[in-house]
């Protein structure tokens, strides 16, 4: 950690995303608040979030300008453009403005993807590798740390103020973001030209984590906890209220909970990472995720808090592990392709998973879903036992070959992929 801390950059990257997920944390769950008390539906919370999912169907498109841009002027321009976005939620004022609410939710989405994949390739060329997971660790720590204030702030602002207050504090962390990032001084390879075809392009990231062994087993885990948990976003706010008795604003203090939980597991992580290595502690994370479902079935508050703590603590052993993975076993020029095809493979079942929890939660009992979502996460961590068991030191086998072919394809487009899965 200290060693991280002496890197300059490091440093204003981690101070520029503390504001900037700080304002994630808050606006998300007032976006789904907003729309509960907007509507009164559980369903429409959920189908609000649903929005923030949908632009990983085009994650692949994105991909293609991560990997032909600058990282850091592009992850600036996210930013200044999110921010003047989310301003536009100023506008919404009753159930009538409620299409504003989906709209940001698509466009915030799409800046999440779009960020996100470029901070983690911006990492890897601003990083040695060994530096990788304890700096994917931090970062993960500090997000969920957050999750103690930010939804408790969040909920407590637009109980206070309303969601317009809110929207000004989010648009201002992106432009804190932007700061930060602008003051960085990192030198970048110079993007690769790329000349064939786009769909060709798009889907090199796609090929990349089939033909990898552990990267294949790491995304077929991953859609099975989305599958999963995606239900949750509807779930958890009628657990809140036919579960708990609690009005709405009671889920920023669960949520609260669940980041208490999170930074013991993101701390845990960073210090477990260089040990193990990541691919062995995503099936005790999606186990953790799992024991947490089922305590939210019950209808005692310690239980419930008990089960969101659980729950949060899982959640970012398996993000680490992941986006570690995926840096250590993609080289540079196709990180940011690599990244958006993981986030278009995962966030396709997620999306399905959101829209049915918000179609279900209607009209089937909540703890039957939570039922589902422990056990569906159970099956991800036994699948994530026994595939995600090779040293994470050593190259799994075929990825020299496999890297060495991308490598060669992106020289010649007409030349075709044709490289056998390990």
């Amino acid at each position: 950690m200290r060693e991280l801390m002496r890197l300059r950059n490091l440093r204003l990257l981690l101070v520029g995303q503390t504001l900037s997920m700080f304002g994630d944390t808050a606006m998300l769950l007032v976006l789904a608040m907003w729309a509960k008390q907007l509507t009164g539906s559980n369903s429409a919370a959920g189908t609000v979030l649903a929005a923030v999912i949908v632009p990983t169907l085009l994650a692949p498109l994105g991909g293609i300008v991560i990997d032909r841009l600058p990282r850091r002027p592009l992850m600036i321009g996210v930013d200044v453009v999110t921010a003047a976005v989310v301003l536009m939620l100023l506008f919404v004022h009753d159930e009538g403005d409620l299409w504003l609410l989906y709209a940001v939710g698509l466009v915030y989405g799409a800046s999440l993807v779009l960020f996100q994949s470029a901070r983690s390739a911006l990492l890897s060329t601003m990083l040695p590798d060994q530096l990788l997971g304890q700096a994917n660790g931090t970062l993960s720590t500090v997000r969920e740390a957050l999750r103690l204030v930010g939804p408790l702030s969040g909920a407590a602002l637009f109980a206070g103020f309303g969601g317009h207050a809110v929207a000004v504090l989010d648009a201002a962390t992106f432009l804190v973001s932007a700061l930060a990032l602008a003051l960085m001084r990192v030198e970048e390879p110079k993007p690769e030209t790329h000349e064939h075809h786009v769909i060709r392009e798009a889907s090199a990231g796609a090929r990349h984590l089939f033909t990898h062994p552990a990267l294949r087993a790491l995304v077929i885990a991953t859609v099975i906890c989305l599958l999963a948990i995606g239900l949750g976003e509807s779930v958890f706010f009628a657990v809140v209220d036919q579960g708990l008795g609690r009005p709405v604003s009671f889920i920023g203090v669960l949520a609260a909970v669940q980041g208490a939980g999170a930074v013991l597991g993101g701390v845990s992580v960073t210090l477990l990472i260089g040990k193990i290595g990541e691919l062995r502690l995503v099936a005790p994370g999606l186990a953790l995720i799992a024991v947490g479902c089922a305590l939210a079935t019950s209808h005692l508050v310690l239980v419930v808090a008990s089960g969101s703590f659980v729950l949060g603590a899982g959640l970012p052993v398996v993000v680490v592990a992941i986006v570690t993975a995926l840096q250590r076993r993609t080289p540079g020029p196709l990180q940011g392709r690599v990244f958006t095809a993981f986030e278009f493979l995962t966030g396709g079942p997620q999306l399905l998973s959101v829209l049915a929890g918000a179609a279900l939660v209607a009209v089937v009992d909540y703890r039957v879903l939570l039922v589902v979502m422990a056990a569906g996460n159970l099956v991800g961590a036994g699948y994530a036992m026994l595939r995600l068991r090779e040293d994470p030191s050593a190259p799994a086998e075929g990825d020299a070959q496999t890297v060495a072919a991308l490598e060669l394809e992106m020289t010649d487009p007409h030349l075709p992929l044709n490289v056998e899965p390990g």
